[in-house]
């Protein structure tokens, strides 16, 4: 496909990638955050650092992005592969559209252009703050838009703005980053939920038309969130924590002292569930949940998903991925029999330390062999803790007919040695406590089927 140096992405790195693909950055901003140098800074190329010509690639190796950067010229990113989405809120294609999509959707109704950056869960003050700033922000935007301004507002809304926002459209920019937030804090379905209902109060006090918009945002680089918010079109920014009392921080602040009441005195429902939610993650119990499947099988996205959801009803998840650890902990290992049994035992080992302090370890390697498999089980149990094992059974049609990576191909042409499923075997388990074949079950299915099988376990 390519004969470029590959530059495998951090999921900050991929936050930035996604807002260049859809135009709220410049591709010289891109190459700036690979490169830890502001965007006008001259090419050059750090050792460390993003070549000049590159094939972006998330951590499972899926080819991106071919990023080109020439002394003299203009940096330039060439689309190869659309970016791996998951599931939740946030990823919700609704709500999580290009810049320039929603960009073109203002331009195109003339909307107020008012944008409220939703940072924080909004406490009551700030749910104050925004119905008085979205009644000024335009003529359209106030009590008298219309009697058909407030039903297109709240989850309701995020429909109807796959069409492009309307007359006196108000966006709820809500920054959020791939990576899992610090333990106790609302991640990001949860930041995404509590501005949903934000927008629906605001739809009714005001009558606007409100959007929420999902902008992935890490902070990397140099530019500044208020420019990236104005690419996808708003005139004026107004960051809601900006109007929040030093009283009413001072109360967020003492908030994991007080009880549930003091909460729910706090802030509006859809905030105070979120809070509920994230501090309702202490339990007793480790677990190690491990997928084992062919390469393409849809494990990695299984275990993505259940990880994330986990995280966000506070439960400290730690996610292995498999092509993840082979970058870092299996570094330099090779994919001959006892390589791939190191590899699968080293994840076993980190997984079972995890558990061991009450984590919860959610693992998805090939694990093609029984031998290796069993000695993750036994250190998990070694640890105290409970293990499922996640046989994702998807045929190996399927899995080559889904190869974003183009690896089976390479197999079949003998380019790739020892290629599991290929010219390497894959053990089928016999003790798997799920199965679930990924041709027909979709992940939130899957995800929702494995945790139903661990909630007995978690308490």
């Amino acid at each position: 496909m390519t004969d470029s140096p590959a530059r495998v992405l951090s999921d900050d790195e991929l936050d930035v990638l996604e807002l260049t693909l859809g135009g709220a950055l410049p591709p010289s901003a891109l190459v700036a955050a690979l490169r830890g140098r502001p965007a006008d800074a001259a090419p050059v190329v750090p050792p460390d650092a993003a070549p000049a010509d590159a094939v972006l690639t998330d951590a499972e190796n899926t080819p991106l992005a071919r990023l080109t950067d020439p002394p003299g010229g203009t940096a330039a990113v060439e689309p190869l592969q659309p970016l791996a989405a998951a599931i939740g809120p946030q990823w919700d294609a609704a709500v999580r559209r290009p810049a320039r999509d929603v960009r073109a959707g203002v331009d195109a109704r003339a909307a107020a252009g008012l944008g409220l950056l939703v940072t924080e869960v909004p406490t009551r003050e700030e749910s104050d703050a925004a119905a008085a700033l979205v009644s000024g922000a335009g003529p359209d935007a106030g009590p008298d838009a219309g009697p058909d301004a407030g039903p297109d507002a709240g989850p309701g809304a995020d429909a109807e703005s796959a069409n492009g926002a309307g007359p006196g459209t108000v966006l709820l920019l809500v920054p959020v980053a791939r990576r899992a937030p610090e333990p106790g804090a609302v991640g990001a379905p949860g930041l995404v939920r509590a501005a949903q209902g934000l927008a629906g109060t605001l739809a009714e006090r005001t009558g606007a038309r409100v959007t929420t918009v999902v902008v992935p945002w890490s902070g990397l680089g140099d530019v500044s969130l208020d420019d990236v918010a104005a690419a996808y079109g708003t005139a004026r920014v107004e960051r809601l924590a900006a109007h929040r009392s030093p009283d009413t921080a001072e109360r967020v602040a003492a908030l994991p002292r007080v009880r549930d009441e003091a909460v729910r005195a706090l802030y509006p429902p859809a905030s105070a569930a979120e809070l509920t939610r994230a501090a309702s993650g202490a339990h007793r119990r480790g677990a190690v949940v491990f997928f084992t499947g062919l390469s393409g099988s849809g494990k990695s996205t299984v275990a993505r998903a259940l990880a994330a959801e986990l995280e966000d009803d506070g439960l400290g998840t730690t996610l292995l991925d498999g092509d993840e650890v082979r970058q870092h902990l299996s570094k330099g290992l090779g994919f001959d029999r006892a390589s791939r049994e190191t590899n699968v035992e080293r994840i076993g080992y980190v997984a079972a330390l995890v558990a061991r302090h009450g984590g919860i370890a959610v693992a998805a390697p090939i694990a093609p062999f029984a031998a290796g498999r069993a000695r993750v089980r036994a250190l998990a149990e070694e640890a105290g803790a409970d293990f499922v094992l996640v046989h994702v059974s998807t045929p190996l049609a399927v899995c080559e007919a889904r190869d974003r990576k183009g690896f089976y191909a390479r197999a079949r042409a003998g380019e790739i040695a020892e290629f599991t499923g290929i010219s390497s075997p894959y053990e089928e388990p016999d003790d798997a406590d799920l199965v679930i074949d990924t041709t027909d079950v979709p992940v939130p299915e899957a995800v929702d089927r494995v945790r139903r099988h661990l909630a007995p376990l978690l308490g």
